[in-house]
């Protein structure tokens, strides 16, 4: 699904933001673009799936997580990789192709799941967005899961084998979340503030009155302001 822009100036490339879950989110994301004149030339791309309801539980339980003994593969689990390989040789490319993009302004948001995929991103890609932005992710799936790659991250940035250079990660929650799931999203983004010598820059935001499900719909506005325009807030 693409949200197009209402018109593009010759040699100025758009900025591009890709959503996950785009069945459940486009709409409200592709709206508050139009309500914002000054994200008129700008792209979104959300990947969907074939399917009239919001969520296709079983392919993105694939395409978002882990591989896990077979004893415990249900539902089918492991393609996050492939999910990357995906996002990088083919989708990218093709929307480059289709598009005039900016190549230093693209950006990635995942919800639950789908946010606990984009750490798993920025963790072992960091050069495929520049911005990445995550709502109530997973952090507790597969026994914590994303520690070790965190931490793998978190080292080779330090040693320098990683640029952060205006990259960022932002880090939403709902004040409806789990009390432990919004603890580990505040703890999160105390780790990232260690990185800000490196040029990285990270926050974090609690939306009040919204539960789990309903954050991605009343976040939209501000992902968008994240994505396109992204100081930080």
């Amino acid at each position: 699904m693409v949200s197009l822009p209402e018109s593009q100036t010759p040699s100025k490339p758009m900025p591009v933001l890709y959503i996950l879950d785009g069945n459940s989110v486009f709409a409200a994301f592709h709206d508050a673009k139009r309500m914002e004149s000054d994200y008129a030339d700008t792209l979104i791309v959300a990947v969907a799936y074939s399917t009239d309801e919001p969520f296709d539980f079983y392919r993105r339980s694939y395409d978002f997580s882990p591989p896990v003994p077979k004893e415990v593969n249900d539902p089918p689990q492991g393609g996050q990789d492939e999910f990357i390989d995906f996002l990088k040789n083919t989708l990218q490319p093709e929307i480059a192709r289709r598009y005039d993009i900016h190549q230093e302004r693209q950006s990635l948001y995942g919800h639950s799941f789908g946010g606990m995929f984009t750490l798993y991103a920025i963790y072992t890609q960091p050069t495929l967005f520049q911005h990445y932005i995550v709502s109530s992710p997973s952090l507790w799936w597969a026994h914590r899961y994303l520690m070790p790659h965190e931490q793998m991250f978190m080292k080779q940035v330090k040693a320098g084998e990683v640029s952060l250079v205006d990259k960022s990660l932002y880090l939403l929650v709902a004040e409806g979340d789990d009390v432990q799931e919004r603890q580990d999203i505040e703890l999160l983004a105390d780790r990232m503030k260690a990185l800000s010598a490196y040029g990285f820059r990270s926050a974090y935001y609690l939306q009040e009155d919204e539960d789990h499900m309903s954050l991605p719909i009343t976040i939209a506005h501000r992902v968008l302001r994240q994505a396109f325009n992204p100081r930080l807030r």
